[in-house]
């Protein structure tokens, strides 16, 4: 079925929807938009719960194959590109990147690796901590220095927290995050109960240890953030703004936040990052605010 026929059959029940769904201040006015984001949103998480079974234990990590030389033969030159790190968000696994990681390797990315981390993690340090021994490891079984990791939610900020609080800067050349809640979430109070969820409400601990100064930070971060994003509250909380940090923020228009890690605009705006030819992300680049844009509806 095509989103413009769900968006269609959702019609009558837009009343409804704006009752049970927290939809932020920001968003009213914004009916037909949001009802097709909202369409979208329905049919990937469908689509989702289907692969979900498949994700769930950890990828097979094959060595690296690098193939001998003949004797004599010249080689030629190839640009060298970092392996790609996935990391998904809360109450989710690796399912979720399929698209994006078939994507990333039909436009060159051989080496893309997709983690799980246990749904029982309580704590964004210890993710953190676990993550970057995993980088360890990858890296020395690709022979690489360096890797690029795309972080969607939760997967962001544990890959923040990485980069920032532990050294990881050393290990990371860039960081694209999707939709995570860099400056905190208000939305759905409930969720309260979860210690992770807690952290990543505004003024939290961990918050408040990536804001602190990260002098001399190598990372490159690009932050992709949707303005129908119903899980950030307020919208621009997926916005990576630090002033010792090279950061570009992409707002995304038109989709919502299980859409983010899905959508072909998205994952193209996502392979112009990691290569360094997105708008703003250069090596020289400086710090700046809310300068780049993605319309994809």
């Amino acid at each position: 079925m095509k989103v413009t026929q769900v968006t269609r059959a959702l019609q009558p029940f837009e009343p409804l929807y704006r009752q049970l769904l927290p939809i932020p201040g920001s968003l009213a006015g914004l009916s037909m938009a949001l009802l097709k984001a909202t369409a979208l949103e329905i049919a990937i998480l469908a689509g989702h719960l289907i692969l979900y079974p498949s994700g769930i234990i950890q990828e097979r990590r094959a060595p690296a194959i690098r193939l001998p030389l003949h004797e004599g033969a010249a080689q030629l030159p190839t640009e060298s590109k970092p392996p790609v790190v996935l990391l998904h968000g809360f109450i989710d696994n690796r399912s979720v990147f399929l698209l994006l990681r078939r994507s990333l390797a039909q436009h060159g990315r051989q080496q893309v690796v997709s983690l799980n981390y246990s749904p029982l993690t309580c704590d964004i340090r210890t993710a953190a901590k676990l993550l970057g021994r995993h980088i360890e490891e990858i890296c020395e079984r690709t022979d690489s220095g360096q890797v690029d990791i795309v972080g969607h939610s939760l997967g962001g900020l544990i890959a923040r927290y990485y980069v920032q609080r532990l050294a990881g800067d050393t290990r990371v050349r860039t960081l694209v995050t999707l939709g995570t809640p860099h400056s905190g979430t208000r939305v759905a109070p409930l969720a309260n109960a979860h210690p992770i969820v807690r952290q990543m409400r505004p003024g939290s601990a961990v918050l408040d240890e990536l804001a602190l100064p990260t002098p001399g930070c190598r990372t490159r971060f690009v932050s992709f953030w949707s303005d129908l994003d119903h899980l950030m509250d307020p919208l621009e909380a997926a916005c990576l703004e630090h002033p010792d940090l090279l950061s570009q923020n992409v707002r995304v228009t038109g989709i919502g936040h299980l859409a983010l890690p899905v959508h072909p605009a998205v994952a193209s705006g996502i392979r112009q990052a990691l290569d360094g030819t997105y708008p703003g992300t250069s090596e020289d680049a400086q710090p700046t605010a809310h300068d780049g844009g993605l319309t994809v509806a």
